[in-house]
């Protein structure tokens, strides 16, 4: 009935509309019989796509000057147009999600990670670009993403087109990013915060005795920290010296690539971390920038180096422009055709690799994604069927596992696990910002596995339990009145912690799920079991170390990774190939309102709405997190979790 509607309404549309232009036929070729008209609009600052913009107001009066003296004298020599020079010009701010993106037009609103990635190779290898000009603004990156775009800066550079980054204010990971440039470029009010790397979690056991909540969970584990911040007050001796190792390193790398990247020594850049704030003059005389300048002098610079060149920026530089005005009488039907519009997948030709991603916490069923197509949760189903579709496809030689997870439900990240064994195509693991438990498990199944050097990964352990809710309902005055038949059968209530038979039965299930995850690990990665056990025990490492440790096969980004895959599938690593991106976009509509399951898709929706993040970021991430927990554990009492209230900043 959905589909019919939108169906009519879209009739309805194309008949307005048509009637329009028939009105606006006899202006429009009056238009076109005029002398003045013009056969192609110049592009403006305001394009959305594409739009160059000159280096400065004086070159465009010369050039104005020039067009209007075009009938010169004949004894005048003729005007010598200057070179143009174009830089491609690219602005990261907000989030970039690593997400096959959403359906039909809308999915071109949002720019996700290898959305920007894939313009910048492009500028990389257009020969009418001469160069790139980072904006960094409020990016909001992960430690993994900030590898991705630092390894695509670094083929710009390759191609011998220089870089140059210009940031009003810098963070760790915005500056980490424009230290891989040619030239970093701040206002004199600008200011550098760089105060190294801190993980202070948050521990709720106090908040749930005084709300009458307890928290009764069973880890495999030593080191296996996921329930801790809801068991204790703070980390264990075995967690916070595993969680100390992996800060250690990546504080170690976070100074050896900024030593690298500028003309520094290591004490002078451990200096500067530890000072945490300096202003634009500071950075300077540390070395850490290259000038003082405004943004609007930036152009003149590289004129000047381009031999007073006509410099110009193309703003947006390959991004789709997507028309967005919905005004008019017919304004409405547009709106409707623009979100009923399917993807638009391009038809196959020639050879292809697939990248299934897996982004978020993993559970049984369907993914959640929403409406601009990033991801919410990682499904079972929806990754098993988009994993059987890519194998399938007789044109698609390999396929690549994008994982940035930190785990989840047990059952569905074998059921991931398993169907990756079925594939007769080479699959290659990426890991991004993170693939802890079970998200390592899901990559563990790979044929070769790659992560990013600040990876968070391993995790290998289980957690089982539940939180007991009675005392909290006893002081709201409700009450229940028990009747039950079993000796197990309060083991899924949320009433009262485990009985002794009951945990007892859980740590024999949860003692079987880790003795599988020990078996696979060591299958996969070609170890013996007491090896992995030694590694395992709910420890997470970086990329880095994971590496040296032989937990995956190497440091790489996504674009290594399909290089990877080409080669696995007999192709030459630089040969040409279609991506093809899955799951499949989920239909704009359906996103919003759900396929037959409106109330769940719904209740995320108001869960998120209400969520305290406006107010308290901590704390609204907390009630996120705690929405996820409790949908890993209402159907199953053991999961592959990382310790994922961990933040590094």
């Amino acid at each position: 009935m959905r589909l019919n509607t939108v169906g009519a309404l879209l009739s309805i549309a194309s008949f307005l509309i048509a009637l329009t232009l028939c009105s606006a036929a006899p202006s429009w070729a009056a238009v076109a019989d005029s002398p003045s008209a013009t056969a192609e609009p110049s592009a403006t600052a305001d394009d959305e796509s594409n739009a160059e913009v000159p280096a400065s107001a004086e070159k465009a009066e010369a050039s104005a000057a020039a067009s209007s003296a075009s009938s010169p004298k004949p004894d005048a020599k003729p005007a010598v147009t200057p070179k143009k020079v174009r830089y491609a010009q690219f602005v990261l701010k907000g989030a970039f999600p690593e997400s096959p993106g959403g359906s039909g037009p809308f999915s071109e609103l949002s720019v996700t990670l290898r959305k920007l990635i894939v313009r910048m190779d492009d500028a990389a290898t257009d020969k009418t670009i001469d160069g790139v000009a980072l904006e960094l603004r409020d990016a909001t990156l992960g430690r993994g993403q900030v590898n991705e775009l630092r390894q695509a800066i670094g083929r710009i550079r390759a191609a011998g087109k220089p870089v140059v980054a210009e940031m009003e204010v810098g963070s760790s990971a915005t500056y980490l990013i424009a230290s891989a440039c040619d030239e970093i470029v701040m206002p004199e009010s600008g200011f550098l915060v760089m105060p190294g790397i801190r993980a202070e979690p948050l521990f709720y056991k106090g908040l749930l005795a005084k709300i009458g909540v307890k928290a009764d969970f069973v880890h495999v584990g030593e080191a296996k920290g996921a329930a801790e911040p809801y068991t204790r007050r703070k980390w264990s001796e075995p967690v916070k010296e595993n969680l100390t190792s992996m800060i250690d390193d990546l504080y170690e790398q976070m100074i050896d690539t900024i030593a690298m990247d500028r003309p520094m020594t290591r004490a002078a850049v451990i200096a500067a971390i530890d000072r945490g704030l300096l202003t634009a003059t500071q950075a300077k005389d540390a070395q850490l920038i290259d000038r003082l300048a405004y943004a609007d002098s930036l152009r003149e610079t590289l004129a000047a180096r381009h031999d007073k060149a006509n410099v110009v920026f193309v703003e947006n530089y390959g991004k789709q422009k997507v028309d967005t005005d919905f005004s008019g009488p017919t304004g409405f039907f547009k709106l409707m055709g623009f979100m009923a519009s399917g993807s638009q997948k391009r038809g196959p030709r020639g050879q292809k690799v697939a990248i299934v991603y897996a982004t978020g916490p993993i559970m049984t069923g369907e993914s959640k994604v929403d409406p601009f197509g990033e991801s919410e949760s990682v499904g079972s189903t929806t990754v098993v069927e988009a994993l059987d579709e890519a194998a399938r496809d007789k044109r698609t030689v390999a396929i690549v596992l994008r994982v940035n997870s930190p785990g989840g439900s047990a059952v569905a990240s074998d059921l991931i696990w398993q169907k990756i064994q079925t594939i007769d195509k080479p699959v290659i693991a990426s890991m991004g910002d993170v693939a802890a438990s079970g998200g390592y498990y899901i990559s563990m199944g790979c044929d070769h596995v790659l992560a990013e050097p600040t990876t968070v990964t391993g995790s290998i352990g289980v957690v089982g339990g539940k939180m007991a809710v009675s005392g909290m309902l006893d002081k709201l005055g409700v009450t229940s009145d028990l009747i039950a038949r079993g000796a197990n059968s309060g083991i899924f209530s949320p009433m009262e912690k485990f009985s002794e038979s009951e945990r007892a039965a859980l740590v024999e299930l949860m003692d079987d799920t880790y003795s599988q995850f020990v078996a696979k690990a060591a299958a996969g990665r070609h170890m013996e079991e007491t090896r992995v056990r030694k590694l395992g025990g709910g420890r997470v490492y970086t990329g880095k170390q994971a590496a040296e440790l032989r937990l995956i096969d190497g440091l790489g980004d996504l674009a290594a990774a399909v290089r990877e895959a080409k080669l696995r599938a007999g192709l030459d690593a630089d040969a040409e190939v279609r991506i093809e991106t899955y799951p499949e976009p989920t239909d704009f509509f359906e996103s919003l309102f759900g396929n037959n399951d409106a109330e769940r898709e719904v209740s995320l929706g108001v869960r998120q709405a209400l969520s305290l993040g406006g107010l308290v970021p901590e704390l609204g991430e907390a009630v996120q997190r705690a929405g996820w927990l409790r949908q890993v554990f209402a159907h199953e009492p053991v999961a592959l979790l990382a310790p994922f209230e961990l933040r590094i900043e």
